[in-house]
């Protein structure tokens, strides 16, 4: 797995988060720290975890999966792969596509 794509995603993630909570006016320090990204490897998926709860589950093709539990990807849910976390908006619950982004190109 690209380890810099893997932060580039966390980072992303993270900004979105926090814009997000800019715009409904929830920016507050504990709200700030409870949407910090953390990376977790594992030994078959890397976990994505936003402030304590789990969110997105990683493989090592680079594809972004939701989780059903904590640990337990959900193959049904998946959110694009790491080369194409531009063409989604992190900034809600979980990933959606960009209305623009099956335009490109």
């Amino acid at each position: 797995m690209n380890e810099k794509k893997l932060q580039e995603f966390a980072a992303l993630l993270e900004r979105e988060q926090i814009e997000e909570l800019k715009k409904k006016n929830l920016a507050c320090e504990s709200n700030i720290r409870n949407v910090k990204v953390r990376i977790i490897p594992g030994k078959k998926y890397t976990k994505v975890d936003i402030g304590p709860s789990g969110r997105y589950m990683v493989t090592e093709a680079g594809e972004i999966f939701g989780i059903k539990a904590y640990g337990v990807i959900h193959l049904g849910h998946q959110y694009g792969t790491l080369d194409t976390i531009a063409d989604w908006y992190w900034g809600g619950y979980v990933g959606r596509k960009n209305d623009n982004a099956d335009k490109k190109g």
